[in-house]
């Protein structure tokens, strides 16, 4: 599988504005009516895969429309560079948006759909280019001449990834792209995913399943209830968030005395006979860790095995979902001043959601865009 070339993007060292394949979200709502769908969202999606990861409606289509420049914030801006997207036909040249939802004419075959798309960016080659797009995801045999409304729902996927792709776009945005695949076409997409990444693009992804992501994603994105919850790598998420238990399963000479050393010197919020080991419950990450070895050592218990127990997305989504997960982000969250820093501490937003409560009602004036 090849992909057409397009160099890499590198990250200068010290960016003097933003970032001209970066797009940055700078306090963006969007409402309807009363309906608070995007909540005062600050971000910047940079080169490389980014997934957007949150539960059904949470509001990640809405910020990848706007994002793609068919929905206007309600307040806030969103910009591609230092460019506003709204309304800037040039900039839609730069961007490919495959949507969640059906975007296909039934009574078109799969080439003519992709061609079409071509022939509307007015590509000088639209037919090369068609060809190339489809070749990329694996439609240029018999399945392009039929008509799309013939096709699966894996099939429709994939020749609107074709579309999206068709005019070479460095900013690549899929809605929940992997949904109605079978797995061998999933794994196909997500490869191409990572390959559109490595070259330089920018590729942003949501999804509801944390699988995808932790697959797929070198950035994780979180979006609750319309907030933005949490930015980073989701280990690091998790393990600064010193205030979420962490479950370890532990195997030593002597689990059980292991366990008693563990209750006696309080290292531990709870300890359980597990299977062939121990399942250490620890309040603080880093206290436990510090204290685990030389509790070991005083106890005269050789350790054999320490696994974290919970260490998957599933976990990590499921606490900040919870509520439970706000905190304050050193510095704040990056804004159109200049990219994301590389390898900048991820950590919960401050602007995540409250355990309980409504989101506070937009202002009336300002009504739906």
């Amino acid at each position: 599988m090849t992909l057409p070339s397009q160099p890499a993007v590198a990250a200068p060292a010290a960016p003097a504005g933003p970032h001209p394949t970066t797009v940055y979200l700078q306090q963006v709502s969007r409402w309807y009516g009363n309906v608070v769908a995007v909540n005062d969202v600050t971000m910047a999606i940079g080169p490389g895969v980014t997934g957007l990861l949150g539960p059904n409606g949470a509001g990640k289509s809405t910020l990848l429309h706007m994002m793609a420049g068919f929905l206007a914030p309600s307040s806030g801006a969103v910009t591609l560079g230092a460019e506003r997207i709204w309304r800037n036909h040039q900039i839609y040249r730069s961007i490919g948006l495959v949507p969640e939802r059906e975007a296909v004419y039934g009574f078109l075959t799969g080439w003519q759909f992709v061609l079409a798309s071509a022939k509307l960016h007015k590509l000088p080659a639209p037919e090369a280019a068609a060809e190339r797009a489809m070749n990329l995801v694996e439609m240029m045999g018999p399945a392009k001449d039929r008509r799309v409304d013939t096709y699966s729902k894996g099939m429709r996927q994939r020749v609107k990834v074709a579309a999206a792709l068709v005019h070479d776009p460095a900013v690549l945005l899929l809605d929940e792209p992997f949904n109605g695949m079978d797995p061998r076409q999933r794994l196909h997409l997500m490869e191409l995913v990572r390959e559109m990444g490595a070259s330089g693009r920018t590729v942003l992804f949501s999804s509801h399943i944390l699988e995808e992501v932790e697959r797929v994603a070198q950035h994780i994105e979180v979006l609750v209830a319309g907030r933005h919850a949490a930015s980073g790598d989701f280990r690091e998420i998790r393990r600064l968030m010193t205030d979420r238990p962490h479950v370890f399963f532990v195997r030593s000479s002597d689990d059980r005395r292991l366990a008693a050393a563990l209750i006696a010197d309080q290292a531990a919020g709870g300890v359980s006979l597990a299977e062939g080991g121990l399942e250490v419950r620890a309040l603080d990450f880093r206290r436990f860790t510090w204290l685990l070895p030389r509790v070991a050592r005083d106890a005269g218990v050789r350790l054999w095995q320490v696994s974290p127990a919970d260490e998957d997305l599933e976990s990590v989504f499921s606490y900040l979902i919870s509520g439970n997960g706000s905190g304050r982000r050193p510095g704040g969250p990056p804004g159109p001043g200049g990219p994301p820093g590389p390898g900048g501490p991820a950590v919960p937003h401050a602007d995540a959601p409250p355990a309980a409560g409504p989101l506070p009602a937009p202002p009336r004036s300002g009504g739906a865009a």
